[in-house]
């Protein structure tokens, strides 16, 4: 183009570096974790706090006053609220969690011990919620609006809305007390419970510990006391998997390509395992990430209907005590937990689809 009779060259437009989006994007998750993390701290400290100092909460009335007022002094509650705050915040950056009150426990170190069960529980629980939904849920979707739907949507309505502990007791009637199939509770038998004890460096998730012993018999021990936590931790999240898997491939088998598919000879079956799957994955993949707070809030009354001790079943045993220093640390990890959860999925989910980075 000539202005002036000066030839400018034209306008090239920039282009996006390759990787530049999703690095960018990447970054952006990452950094947004610190004020999620530091919100969910602040709001559970000051929570822990409006029923007062928690060694007046865990042991007033069981301490004589002069005892109970040295104890408050020497964990230093007596202090101002908003010392005792900048002091917690610069604690928990450092991996500190406290000590518990009424048995003076690092938080940190029942972490460590416990959490482990109630991953190992969240894992066989995620399991079962996708072996259940998607083989259901593409069904739901290829039989739309016909009995076969209409029983899966009602499935799925009932595994939401069903309370997780009255599963558990439920399933622990058929499965355990009238039929005699399974293990009423616990992770393992006594025989078992003494063969984790003896490892020494255990990692806390009993089936890999089984499996480095070798023992087929602890291993199907183990399996077997997980099966009825795992299942009634799982159908709450197969009823959400079930119908996003139903509503999303819905919406792909009508997508132009799908048609076309159909119109050269392509089975059913592979339109809609493969065809219209595939392309269904990133909503399920999103909400995954979301389903982990789900789990772990889940395993709180999963593990302390099957006695499955893990994080959960030492919260709500803390609760019972009202040791708030122990709540607060493991509310605080899980809060963590769940927000790289989401920073993770949100991840898979940009490298799996390019739109989600912009």
């Amino acid at each position: 183009m000539a202005v002036d009779g000066a030839v400018l060259a034209p306008v090239q437009p920039r282009s996006r570096s390759k990787g530049g989006g999703l690095w960018r994007y990447i970054l952006i998750r990452l950094l947004l974790i610190i004020p999620t993390v530091f919100i969910l701290v602040t709001t559970v400290f000051f929570l822990m706090r409006i029923t007062g100092d928690p060694i007046t909460a865990a042991l007033g009335g069981r301490l004589p006053p002069e005892q109970l007022a040295q104890r408050i002094h020497e964990a230093g509650y007596d202090r101002p609220l908003i010392v005792q705050y900048l002091e917690y915040l610069g604690n928990v950056f450092r991996g500190d969690f406290g000590t518990t009150v009424t048995d003076r426990r690092p938080v940190t170190e029942i972490l460590l011990q416990y959490g482990s069960a109630t991953l190992e529980l969240s894992i066989y629980a995620l399991i079962v919620a996708l072996v259940i939904s998607i083989p259901l849920g593409l069904i739901a979707a290829y039989r739309r609006d016909r009995w076969q739907d209409a029983s899966l949507r009602v499935m799925a309505i009932l595994a939401y809305a069903t309370p997780i502990f009255f599963a558990g007791l439920l399933l622990k009637l058929i499965f355990s007390v009238w039929l005699d199939w399974l293990p009423v509770s616990g992770r393992g038998s006594t025989r078992t419970e003494l063969l984790m004890g003896g490892i020494d460096t255990p990692t806390g998730i009993y089936l890999l510990d089984a499996i480095r012993l070798g023992n087929g018999a602890a291993i199907a021990d183990v399996l077997q006391h997980a099966i009825l936590p795992a299942v009634a931790l799982g159908l709450l999240t197969a009823g959400v998997f079930l119908r996003l898997i139903r509503t999303n491939v819905i919406g792909t088998l009508g997508q132009q390509y799908v048609t076309s598919g159909r119109s050269r000879g392509v089975s059913e079956y592979r339109l809609v395992t493969k065809h219209a799957y595939r392309p269904a994955l990133i909503p399920i993949i999103t909400v995954m990430g979301m389903q982990i707070a789900m789990l772990l809030a889940g395993a709180v009354l999963t593990e302390s209907t099957f006695e499955w001790k893990g994080i959960g079943f030492m919260l709500a045993d803390y609760l019972k005590s009202r040791d708030f220093v122990a709540v607060q640390g493991i509310v605080v990890m899980i809060a963590v937990v769940v927000a790289v959860t989401n920073f993770l999925v949100d991840i898979i989910a940009a490298f799996i689809d390019p739109r989600v980075r912009y």
